[in-house]
């Protein structure tokens, strides 16, 4: 049987964490960009986070900041993973091994020679979204899945996940699926039907 992790993203309010912690879901992401439309301030995101049960993960999104700044996050608000979603170099990543910190590098992809980044990361996790532009995840895009191919580190895969594509998404043997504006009202704000309706899909393959 395979048993996919479900990490649910973009989270801004209690309400939300509490609803899709109850539908199962194994991490919880909270986005600490500045430029996201679902930025968090860590002060929010701690005061979200202290009524969570401790046996669920939580993980902070950064994109480019300073290796400062995310260490007072992480301790300000417990944080197990530290989630880097911009353009951070293998050397700044392995900077966090001595930190007590699980690391998930985000590798945006257009086409298979960006998957083979991986593999100069040595992270606890990589993380594969769908490439914009414009924008460090949270698009809504997603890219051609049969690219992947075998990578020999746990993979996150996210970018357009949503309750009609994520048994696909999961069946695909990756660690774990990432869900963020594919269960959204709207950016910061998720939608309990669509949230649900996810769960429910995917049940067959958690076991």
């Amino acid at each position: 049987m395979l048993i996919v992790k479900v990490k649910i993203c973009g989270i801004t309010n209690y309400e939300d964490a509490a609803a899709v912690l109850d539908m199962g879901a194994d991490l919880l992401g909270f986005n600490f960009y500045p430029k996201s439309p679902r930025f968090i301030h860590p002060e929010k995101a701690r005061e979200i986070i202290s009524k969570l049960p401790g046996f669920i993960d939580i993980a902070g999104v950064f994109v480019n900041e300073s290796m400062e700044k995310i260490q007072e996050t992480k301790n300000m608000c417990q944080l197990d993973w530290v989630q880097l979603h911009g353009d951070e170099t293998p050397d700044f990543c392995q900077q966090f091994l001595s930190h007590n910190v699980k690391v998930m590098k985000a590798i945006r992809v257009k086409e298979q020679s960006d998957i083979q980044q991986a593999e100069y990361y040595f992270t606890d996790a990589i993380l594969l979204d769908a490439f914009d532009p414009e924008k460090y995840g949270g698009t809504g895009l997603s890219f051609d899945w049969n690219i992947i191919g075998h990578i020999s580190k746990r993979i996150f895969l996210a970018g357009g996940i949503n309750p009609d594509n994520a048994a696909e998404a999961a069946e695909l043997g990756v660690y774990g699926i990432d869900i963020c504006s594919g269960i959204e009202a709207e950016p910061g704000k998720k939608d309990h039907k669509k949230m649900k309706k996810l769960f429910e899909n995917i049940r067959h393959l958690r076991g």
